[in-house]
């Protein structure tokens, strides 16, 4: 292969990793998550006829070109992180927020490539052994398979991890309403394995097309005509898509069932408190000045519970002596409104960021600790590592604690499934709250150190966490998107961005739960049972193709 072939390549899966970036929120082009696998799955099994390629590239090239989709998806995708540069207002130099935003971006940029560089490697040394005992087209097929089955363990596997937002099922989020219903059936997994069937099925049909090279792992390739059967791949993908696409389509259009008994008339508060201000006195006086004058606004409008985004009020609301001589509690004890207040917990060790559940009376109901902390901003991963390195540039110290898994929380209205924040990021966090009794989704965040970029992938996955647990969803933010979303994943309403913002609309409680609330991710395990049996069978399903 000569120096021309091999930039060819590169470009062309650099191109495939920018078209899936582009298919992300905000640029919303989601069409491009369907293909934009293609060129990284062909350059892996297309090589030219020279033997010494075959030897020396065989599994190192692929792994440069994983290396390059990787890079291009997830530093497009992750781009926003470099958002909280400049962190001057925190007593961080600006050399030094520069240096800390580049490595994160670099760092969580590299954590998701790392994905794919693994799931490259596992997929390469599995054809291998499988083009041993299977004919063209099986092994074509069974490769769409074991890739499938692959990635989606390496999702669900990152997704347990800390740092985790870009599974690529949140592409189709929010412009894809339709695909995003069969989230039901088995959450995330279920779009991906959908993304990377069709993406597969197409690559495998350009492959068996490609007759003027040697197609890598295929056994007796010169013994068969498989150019003729590659428009099968195609129509298959077809297929794949016009079917679940028409499966979505069903479900979308289910009409809600919205019982009036079940009625509540929620009111959201955007502070536009900006991260500057928001820790200094000024700051402080302006954000209880805002919440209190919005909380008696919607209180005189008749809502039946008031929602303010994450730390709204930052101060230790279990610290009974501050909480009752703030102005906002006051209110609350003059029209008996219930709300939820973003604020701080006290806890053994450092404390909570936390959402407190406030009934009429003033009392603190019920309270929820963010679980899922926000790496290298609330928290620094692998510290023993990365510690060392971030001390030396930022002042902050990391006194924030996870909460406890397991939370549930209780409103004056029934239990809510709630997340501050990056535990929108993740769907079993929503989901196991859903079973236990959670009737509509509560989020709230302050994205305000972000862009528009980070707002917009924000409210895309509290739209995929809508659909998936069939429960309306309220988000309450700081600067932006605060958002009404119903059951079907439609934003009813949706708040600009850096305005101080009140609104009022009706939800509806729900206890009715999806296939995915009841049973969770069954889909990973199964493609991986159906897999390794595949994989450790002699199965050759080509003479009936």
């Amino acid at each position: 292969m000569n120096k021309r072939e091999i930039i060819q390549r590169l470009l062309l899966t650099g191109i495939g990793g920018i078209l899936m970036g582009l298919a992300t929120e905000p640029w919303g082009f989601w069409g491009f998550a369907w293909v934009a696998l293609v060129p990284l799955w062909v350059n892996f099994f297309t090589i030219p006829k020279s033997v010494e390629m075959r030897h020396s590239l065989s599994l190192q090239f692929p792994l440069i070109l994983a290396f390059i989709w990787g890079i291009c998806y997830y530093g497009i995708a992750l781009f926003w992180i470099t958002g909280i540069h400049p962190m001057t207002w925190l007593g961080v130099t600006w050399l030094a927020s520069l240096a800390i935003a580049l490595f994160a971006w670099s760092f969580i940029t590299l954590w998701g490539t790392a994905l794919v560089i693994l799931w490259t490697g596992l997929f390469l040394i599995l054809s291998a052994k499988l083009s041993q005992r299977c004919s063209t087209i099986s092994l074509a097929l069974t490769r769409v398979l074991i890739a499938t089955a692959l990635w989606c363990g390496l999702e669900s596997l990152w997704s347990s991890s800390a740092l985790w937002w870009s599974s690529l099922s949140y592409t189709q989020s929010f412009g894809n309403l339709i695909i995003l219903h069969l989230g039901q059936i088995s959450g995330p997994t279920t779009i991906t394995a959908l993304l990377l069937i069709v993406n597969g099925l197409i690559a495998e049909g350009l492959i068996l097309n490609r007759h003027k090279f040697s197609v890598l792992y295929y056994k007796n390739i010169q013994n068969i005509d498989v150019n003729k059967k590659s428009y099968l791949f195609f129509i298959l993908a077809l297929f794949f898509v016009i079917i679940t696409h028409g499966i979505g389509l069903t479900l979308y259009n289910r009409p809600l069932e919205n019982n009036p008994e079940q009625a509540l008339k929620i009111g959201i508060i955007q502070g536009n408190i900006p991260n500057e201000i928001k820790l200094n006195y000024s700051g402080y006086l302006k954000a209880l000045n805002g919440y209190t004058t919005g909380y008696v606004t919607l209180a005189n409008q008749g809502v039946d519970l008031v929602v303010t985004p994450e730390t709204a009020l930052p101060f230790f609301w279990t610290d009974s002596n501050l909480r009752e001589n703030s102005a906002f509690y006051q209110a609350i004890l003059n029209k008996k409104v219930p709300a939820l207040v973003g604020g701080f917990a006290l806890k053994s060790g450092g404390y909570t960021n936390s959402l407190f559940a406030i009934d009429g009376a003033g009392n603190i109901i019920s309270e929820y600790d963010k679980i899922n902390l926000v790496p290298l901003g609330e928290f620094i991963p692998f510290s023993e590592i990365l510690g060392k390195f971030i001390r030396r540039l930022s002042p902050l110290d990391a006194t924030l604690i996870h909460g406890k898994p397991g939370q549930e929380f209780q409103t004056p209205f029934g239990q809510a499934t709630v997340g501050i924040c990056y535990d929108s990021a993740f769907a079993n966090h929503f989901r196991r709250q859903t079973a236990t009794g959670g009737e509509f989704i509560i989020t709230a965040s302050n994205d305000a150190h972000y862009s528009s970029t980070m707002l917009a992938q924000h409210h895309a996955l509290d739209v995929m966490r809508a659909i998936e647990n069939h429960r309306w969803t309220i988000r309450a933010t700081n600067t932006g998107y605060s958002a009404i979303i119903d059951p079907q994943g439609r934003t009813r309403w949706v708040s600009n961005h850096n305005t101080y913002e009140l609104y009022a609309d009706t939800i509806y409680r729900d206890q009715t739960q999806t296939l995915y609330v009841r049973w969770g991710n069954w889909l990973m395990p199964v493609l991986l049972i159906v897999g390794t049996t595949v994989f450790f069978t002699k199965i050759d399903i080509s003479p009936s193709i």
